[in-house]
């Protein structure tokens, strides 16, 4: 069964600065004690919004244990890897408008 254990407020945190710190817009939705409900909502420069969430267990490699959020924006019909949070942050400023 999958499980959130590697999402903790340290975690949530470091996206969250990561987030800031790309200039991106972002609320999350109040879930941070209940990861499997947690979603962030991001808007990227072109204006789309994009939705991050954790990954489950079933989806983090050993060798990138940092990689733990996923971003999605059904306007782009696109879907990120399971990236860092710095990476996700990126991945989301950079998208191609």
């Amino acid at each position: 069964m999958a499980t959130f254990a590697h999402i903790t407020p340290e975690r949530c945190g470091q996206l969250e600065r990561a987030l800031t710190a790309a200039g991106l817009t972002w609320q999350d939705n109040g879930n941070q004690d209940r990861p499997h409900l947690l979603t962030y909502t991001v808007t990227d420069p072109a204006g789309r919004r994009w939705s991050i969430a954790a990954a489950t267990s079933n989806q983090i490699v050993p060798s990138r244990p940092a990689s733990l959020w996923e971003a999605c924006c059904p306007q782009a019909r696109h879907r990120s890897p399971v990236l860092s949070a710095r990476a996700v942050a990126a991945h989301i400023r950079d998208f191609p408008a």
